[in-house]
């Protein structure tokens, strides 16, 4: 049971890796902005389309690391 769990609690950390990733680009977005004004829109929808697959990837591994905890 013990190896589920760790499993289990690996699967769950790809949300700090998420989080880290989501932060960075956020950080370098607005130093992007900062610097041309003038190329907000396209930046701004280049960050969230890399939040969103960032968020998709932690949202998969939550849903692997219940999987392991139940199905297991």
């Amino acid at each position: 049971m013990s190896l589920v769990a760790i499993g289990a609690a690996v699967a769950a950390l790809t949300g700090i890796g998420a989080g880290v990733g989501i932060g960075i680009a956020t950080a370098k977005a607005t130093e992007s902005i900062a610097r041309q004004p003038e190329a907000e829109g396209k930046i701004s929808k280049t960050l969230l389309l890399g939040a969103a697959l960032a968020e998709a990837t932690a949202i998969y591994g939550f849903v692997i690391g219940l999987l392991i905890i139940f199905v297991l």
